[in-house]
């Protein structure tokens, strides 16, 4: 399971689901086939035969909370924002431009205002935020936050604007030519743009801004007083642009004037407490630690010396005069955080109070607890398939979900008893599942299919052998760009081996409510069989080599929707000749279960890095397909979504030629992306051959560098024109 994810990308960007939302333990993650499935002991001789094949463990619920669609169910292209309105409307932001608007009932949908000719969008820019002034039911107003290209200014890549509009209508309309410009901020690099914006119970105007991104924080904005980066702003917006409160904890000098707090990173949404007024933040970390903050007056957060409650570069640092998390949690449980709301509503009692959050990339959503003595805790709420872009809350308290993938919004409602651990029952030791068997380990059982791929992902030197279940009867889909549709029940069956011995089988399960889970089993050291993992783990094989079992919810920082959750199993990796009859096509064995035939050659195959017969770009653009293209595509969002390493785009449609990298340029002078002639300048390449985990790519579950996949690249690096397309 590879990825490449810039490192601490805030937002943006699977399957929106009404579905009970899920715990489980760690290891890929998700929802229940039912376990029952009997397994037969294999006789000597052959695979093992099963009566109902390859059934995953049961996924746990210990909450009583279940997702439940809403809005009609009606779907919004790349929702980044969900704003309840006047006239118990709903106002959904679209990252490219527009604002629509709908009632609760889903009904109704229209756009309230498109601004998207003078916005630039993709990645982390775009119409990002929206809110009503308090007053709005007399004078109109409504506040928009977007980015705008602006005249090629020296470091600056765009702006951040905060304009106010009229309505003249009750909000059913904003008039675009009525746009007043109150705040525009110049932003140096492309991401980290924070982005949501609301009016407090005071009255006033928060702003939330990112420290102007690139990674690290290389121009020191957070803790830079004399910059609006890295900060929660408040202005009272009544004034000419607007008025700074007096009570800023900068008002009468020491820093800017409008800074309400600082030293944040990039926080991708904050709110207000219905009851208290209190303010939750969520904010983006950069390569280990996402955290939770509660945002008060003047209020230091640590960033760049601090990430969470951990220093970040140094090895110790200063605590004194920083405000600690709530919480945070580390990037084996998710890697970008979308901050929610304190529930007040009346459908999810055991809500109330508590303030809920969730994880953009893992698709987690967590509550937070506060125990008697004050402290914090996080309750695991539930692991979905969401790639969750922001929550929402309406004026009776309940709160939503939104997820960017589908663009469907969902609400929570109270759900069924929680359910035992699933840890502790079928399913805990891999010969239970009927997905392999120990005595004919590289064998599919039967009635599974075995395949190979033309270019595998990397896994640190392993061989690997692959094969899926899917159930009787049912067929599998094929995507326009060739991604293997399993039906649900399937199983995707990967073990990995060095050295001729077993050392992990992973199972990644489509379940009968549509979502995915993913399972990680240790062999033991006997090789006769595997314990499913609770958590990721690091485990020393010896002789200095170190082999990481990914956790549950990194599994789904590659498992996208937008790739298909699937990986491998697509038409260009799987045509080529079956390695057991090399007359034939390996898309014989699928032609049975396709819903539709798929003859070979329709899609030009994906070449090995090492491939002796391709030509130099087919090696480097094979493999970086199979290993960067599932975060690295349109519509995956944050970071990730500013280059597109898909085999089918053109060079320049990769958005890489001479693009400033938005995860730091890691020392190398002039370094962009991809310098046509020039890899030791090509981040790309740069990021492929450094061992720090928190800059290397793929980020997860590799501790060697693939000296034969980043020849390929450098060699088609070097090769191209020196002027991009």
């Amino acid at each position: 399971m590879l990825s490449l994810r810039v490192a601490g990308s805030a937002l943006l960007p699977v399957l929106a689901l009404t579905v009970p939302l899920v715990l489980s333990a760690a290891a890929c993650g998700e929802e229940s086939i039912p376990a029952s499935a009997p397994v037969v002991v294999p006789e000597a001789g052959g695979p093992a035969s099963v009566t109902k094949p390859c059934v995953p463990p049961p996924r746990a619920t210990k909450a009583t909370v279940t997702l439940a669609r809403a809005l009609g169910d009606q779907v919004f292209a790349l929702p980044v924002e969900v704003v309840a309105g006047p006239s118990r409307r709903f106002y959904v932001v679209e990252q490219k431009g527009a604002i629509r608007v709908v009632d609760a009932a889903g009904s109704g949908v229209s756009t309230a205002l498109d601004i998207s000719p003078k916005i630039i969008a993709g990645g982390e820019a775009g119409l990002l935020g929206l809110a009503f002034d308090r007053a709005f039911s007399d004078n109109g107003f409504v506040y928009v936050y977007f980015t705008a290209q602006v005249t090629p200014l020296p470091g600056v890549v765009f702006q951040s604007v905060i304009a106010r509009f009229h309505s003249s209508d009750g909000g059913l309309t904003f008039d675009a030519a009525s746009e007043k410009r109150l705040l525009v901020v110049d932003q140096p690099f492309a991401n980290h743009n924070g982005g949501k914006i609301a009016v407090g119970p005071d009255g006033l105007l928060y702003i939330a801004l990112g420290d102007g991104g690139s990674g690290g924080d290389p121009m020191g904005n957070g803790q830079n007083k004399n910059t609006l980066l890295g900060k929660i702003l408040r202005i009272d917006p009544k004034g000419e642009p607007y008025a700074i409160p007096p009570s800023n904890p900068f008002a009468t000098g020491g820093g800017r004037p409008e800074i309400f707090a600082y030293g944040l990173r990039n926080t991708w949404k904050f709110s207000f407490d219905t009851l208290t007024g209190d303010i939750w933040a969520g904010d983006v970390g950069q390569g280990r630690y996402e955290e939770v903050d509660r945002i008060v007056l003047g209020g230091n957060y640590g960033w760049n010396t601090r990430e969470g409650l951990h220093c970040f570069e140094d090895t110790t640092c200063a605590a004194e005069g920083f405000v600690d998390p709530v919480v945070e949690y580390d990037h084996s449980e998710g890697a970008s955080i979308t901050g929610g709301y304190v529930y007040r509503g009346s459908k999810v009692p055991a809500l109330v109070g508590r303030y809920v959050y969730g994880d953009f990339v893992s698709g987690r959503i967590w509550a937070v607890t506060k125990a008697a003595n004050g402290t914090f805790r996080s309750e695991l709420l539930a692991e979905t398939n969401l790639k969750i872009s922001s929550f929402a809350q309406d004026a009776d308290g309940e709160v939503y979900v939104m997820d960017y993938a589908t663009g469907k919004l969902q609400q929570f409602v109270a759900g069924p008893e929680p359910q035992a651990d699933a840890d502790v029952g079928f399913g805990t030791k891999l010969t239970e599942t009927g997905c392999l068997d120990p005595a004919h380990a590289s064998q599919p059982p039967l009635g599974m299919i075995g395949y190979v791929v033309n270019s595998p992902l990397w896994s640190d030197g392993a061989t690997k052998d692959r094969w899926v279940y899917v159930p009787a009867n049912a067929k599998i889909g094929v995507r326009s760009d060739g991604d293997f549709d399993l039906p649900r029940g399937s199983v995707a069956v990967k073990t990995f081996s060095r050295g001729g011995k077993k050392i992990e089988t992973r199972l990644f399960a489509r379940y009968e409510d549509d979502s995915w889970a993913g399972y990680s089993y240790e062999w033991n050291d006997e090789q006769s069989d595997a314990v499913l993992l609770r958590a990721g783990k690091t485990k020393d094989l010896g002789s200095g080599a170190m082999w990481t079992f990914p956790s549950r919810a990194e599994c789904a920082t590659c498992h996208t929707s937008v790739a298909g959750f699937t990986l491998g199993l697509e038409v260009r990796q799987l045509d080529r000749s079956d390695p057991s009859d090399d007359r034939k096509s390996q898309l014989d064995k699928f032609a049975s279960r396709l819903e539709l035939p798929v003859t070979p050659g329709l899609l030009s195959p994906l070449s090995a890095a090492d491939s002796p017969l391709a030509t130099v770009e087919e090696r480097a653009r094979g493999y970086l397909h199979a290993n960067c293209s599932s975060c690295h595509r349109e519509g995956s969002g944050a970071g990730a979504a500013t280059l597109d390493l898909r085999i089918d785009r053109a060079f320049r449609e990769t958005k890489t030629c001479n693009v400033l990298p938005q995860g730091g340029s890691l020392g190398i002078g002039g370094a962009r992306l991809v310098v046509p002639g020039d890899p030791a300048r090509s981040i790309l390449l740069a990021r492929m051959r450094t061992l720090d985990p928190t800059t290397r790519m793929p980020p997860i579950a590799t501790h060697l560098v693939d000296d034969v996949g980043a020849a390929a690249v450098e060699a088609w690096v070097r090769s191209l024109p020196l002027t991009c397309p």
